[in-house]
């Protein structure tokens, strides 16, 4: 590796850091800040969240904005290299752009295939870490969302429902439980109702409690029955039977996938949030490769305006970049209008070719 290639690389690699370590000071300082008292108000103290909560929570920040901060990096870094005339001698000396550019191309890699890694594999178990302790660093009304007992129903199968009235993700434990069962022509074969539903941890099942059993005979008779307790045994923990909103993020890909092909078999058509999380984790990377080029080729020559004019040009795009990825989540969420699958690589469709125009016009110069 020639010696403008190692300098390109640590100035890129540099940078970087300094703007996730500048990134994490802000984020931690100003969320301690604003979340204190409620931490503190539950029990626990600040220096407790900075060990076991904040390393995570940093983790999942970072992760987010990665690209961007690889966006405004390199488009800081080669301005300043490009308004010190070093570009216009190392191309005036024979080499191509396109031999500039391989350090960038050599280092986006690296950093693209780790957060590939990441993505797939280690941020889910942080995100369960940060999960456990994030409600208690969250205002009453948003912390009920995931504390207090709710109204639930899911489907184990295109035949099989379960309702129940009232009940807490916590403790896995509800009130007011109704199963249904029908047969192919919609005829109910198969109902129970009990006055309580509880997870029992040791023996991996739900049991029920005073329950009622209706099942229709071979002539159509009802058969009922009834008793103090009964296993249920859904095949599935209360997380994957019950699940919530932040379920997706905590599953690594290989338990994201099998999720969402049981949740398909099931008959359960609301897995958009699971297929977004799961497109996500691979559009993210290869957007940091995608935004390294397209900043190199918008900050690879000296204008009138230098730095700043480059920074504030790298931040608007990269404030669009952002706002139609988040736009794209939403729409593929709440309606079937657009796949998963396109709404996560779309914006990366769309700055990909914005990306190579510039670089092949910044080329032939």
């Amino acid at each position: 590796m020639k010696i403008l290639d190692q300098y390109i690389i640590k100035k890129y690699l540099g940078t970087l850091a300094f703007m996730l370590l500048l990134l994490s000071i802000i984020i931690v300082v100003i969320d301690v800040q604003s979340k204190s008292p409620r931490i503190e108000g539950n029990g626990f103290t600040v220096g407790y969240f900075l060990v076991h909560f904040y390393p995570f929570l940093m983790l999942y920040y970072l992760i987010t904005f990665f690209s961007i901060l690889v966006f405004i990096s390199v488009i800081y870094f080669t301005s300043r290299i490009a308004n010190n005339t070093e570009i216009v001698a190392y191309v005036s000396s024979g080499a191509s752009f396109h031999r500039f550019a391989k350090p960038y191309l050599i280092a986006a890699l690296i950093i693209a295939s780790g957060i590939l890694v990441i993505n797939h594999f280690i941020l889910p178990w942080s995100n369960i870490k940060k999960n456990e302790l994030e409600i208690y660093t969250m205002r009453v009304a948003d912390r009920e969302k995931f504390t207090a007992n709710a109204q639930i129903s899911t489907q184990l199968n295109p035949q099989e429902y379960i309702f129940i009235n009232s009940y807490n993700r916590q403790s896995n434990r509800g009130s007011g439980y109704l199963y249904q069962k029908f047969d192919k022509n919609k005829k109910l074969i198969h109902q129970i109702n009990a006055s309580e539903i509880f997870w029992d941890e040791k023996k991996k099942n739900f049991t029920i409690s005073n329950y009622l059993e209706k099942k229709a005979g071979k002539k159509d008779e009802e058969i009922l029955s009834n008793g103090d307790n009964k296993i249920q045994d859904f095949k599935h923990s209360p997380e994957e039977l019950f699940p919530n909103e932040l379920l997706g993020q905590n599953k690594t890909t290989p338990e994201l996938l099998g999720f969402i092909k049981r949740e398909t078999e099931k008959g359960n058509g609301n897995i958009n949030n699971y297929l977004i999380e799961l497109h996500q984790r691979t559009a993210m990377p290869f957007s940091i490769i995608i935004l390294t080029f397209l900043a190199l080729s918008l900050s690879s020559q000296k204008k009138r305006g230098g730095l700043g004019m480059n920074l504030a040009l790298g931040i608007g795009l990269a404030f669009v970049f952002v706002f139609s990825f988040e736009v794209l989540k939403v729409v593929a969420a709440e309606n079937n209008s657009i796949p998963p699958l396109l709404a996560m690589w779309l914006p990366n469709l769309i700055f990909g070719v914005l990306a190579i125009y510039l670089y092949m016009k910044r080329a032939n110069q």
